[in-house]
C-alpha cells in the first residue's frame, strides 16, 4: 500500500478501531494525526461544526478516516439525542469540511445498515438508524459537490484492546479471568465476527482504492457464528470447564444475524478476512490476561 507520506486523518483515534488504525497507518509510513474527544493529539467534539473546521485548517489532511461516534446500539429511547447528535450530524460536520478542502473520506459505517447483505431490512437501533443517514448524506455529498467517499462496515470486530467492558468477548473474557459467572443471553444471536486488524486493513486498502469512490463495502468473513459457540470457544481457550451460564439474561430485541458479503471488497479492494475466529480468540484472550490488572 502506498501509504508513504500521506497525511491521514483519524477521527475517533482514541477507540478500539480507530487506535488499530493509527497504529496500522503508522506502521504503512503515512503522516497520522489523531483525533478525539479526550486522547494526546487534536482533541475535539465532532458535533462541534467550527471545532471541525477548525481541525482540518490544523491538519489539511489528504484523507480522512471518520471513525468518531457514539458507539450505542441499545433499544432504547434515550440513546437517540446522543447517536443522532455524533454519528449523523458530526458526520455531516466532517462531510462538509471535507467538501470545502478537498480532501477524501472514509467513513465507519454499520452492517445493519440497510444493505443487499441483509435484505435491505430496517435499521433495528437509533444508532443504526443515525448511521444509515449519514451514508445517505455522504452520497448526496458525492453527487452534488463531488465529494469522493467511501463507506466500511464491519460487522461484529474483536480482539485486543477494546476497552469497553461491556462489549461481549471483552466482558465474558475479564469474567472467565477473574473467576466470575458473566450474565449472558440465550446465545441463539448468529454475528460475523471479524478480527480487528483485518478490519483496520480493509480501512487502508479503501483509503487508496479509487474503485472504492463512492463505495459501501461489507467488511466481515461472510459466515456466521451464533453468540453460543463464540462463548463456548473462549471458555474452551480459558480452560473454563463449567457450561456457560445462558439465559440468565433477555435477549435484545430486534437482533438479526448480519452477516457480511466480502465479494465486493475482495473485488475493489483485494481485501479479504485472514484470522480465524480461534486464533483471535486466543490472542485476544492473551491480550486481556496480560493486561487485566490495568482493566
Amino acid at each position: 500500500m502506498k501509504w508513504h507520506g500521506r497525511r491521514a486523518l483519524v477521527t475517533g483515534a482514541s477507540g478500539f478501531i480507530g487506535a488499530h488504525l493509527v497504529r496500522r497507518l503508522t506502521e504503512l509510513g503515512a503522516d497520522v494525526h489523531g483525533a478525539s474527544r479526550g486522547a494526546a493529539g487534536h482533541r475535539f467534539d465532532v458535533s462541534d461544526a467550527a471545532a471541525v473546521e477548525r481541525l482540518f485548517a490544523a491538519v489539511r489532511p489528504e484523507v480522512v478516516f471518520h471513525l468518531a461516534g457514539e458507539v450505542n446500539g441499545a433499544r432504547d429511547v434515550s440513546v437517540v439525542p446522543a447517536t443522532l447528535a455524533a454519528n449523523l450530524a458530526g458526520t455531516v460536520n466532517v462531510l462538509t469540511a471535507a467538501a470545502a478542502s478537498g480532501c477524501r473520506v472514509v467513513l465507519a459505517g454499520s452492517s445493519e445498515e440497510p444493505r443487499p447483505g441483509n435484505g435491505y431490512a430496517p435499521p433495528p437501533s437509533p444508532y443504526a438508524m443515525a448511521k444509515a443517514a449519514a451514508s445517505g448524506y455522504a452520497e448526496l455529498y458525492h453527487r452534488l459537490w463531488g465529494l469522493p467517499y467511501t463507506i466500511v462496515r464491519p460487522t461484529m470486530v474483536y480482539g485486543p484492546g477494546q476497552r469497553d467492558l461491556g462489549k461481549l468477548i471483552p466482558y465474558v473474557t475479564l469474567a472467565l479471568l477473574r473467576g466470575r459467572r458473566p450474565r449472558l443471553t440465550s446465545g441463539a444471536k448468529k454475528a460475523d465476527w471479524v478480527y480487528v486488524d483485518d478490519v483496520v486493513e480493509a480501512f487502508a486498502l479503501a483509503g487508496l482504492s479509487e474503485r472504492a469512490v463512492g463505495q459501501a463495502f461489507d467488511v466481515g468473513t461472510g459466515t456466521t457464528v451464533t453468540v453460543r459457540e463464540a462463548v463456548e470457544l473462549l471458555y474452551r481457550i480459558a480452560g473454563e470447564t463449567s457450561g456457560p451460564p445462558f439465559g440468565t439474561v433477555a435477549d435484545r430485541p430486534l437482533d438479526t444475524p448480519q452477516a457480511a458479503d466480502p465479494g465486493p471488497a475482495s473485488d475493489a479492494l483485494g481485501w479479504r478476512a485472514t484470522v480465524s475466529l480461534e486464533d483471535g480468540l486466543r490472542r485476544t484472550y492473551k491480550w486481556y490476561a496480560d493486561q487485566a490488572g490495568n482493566l
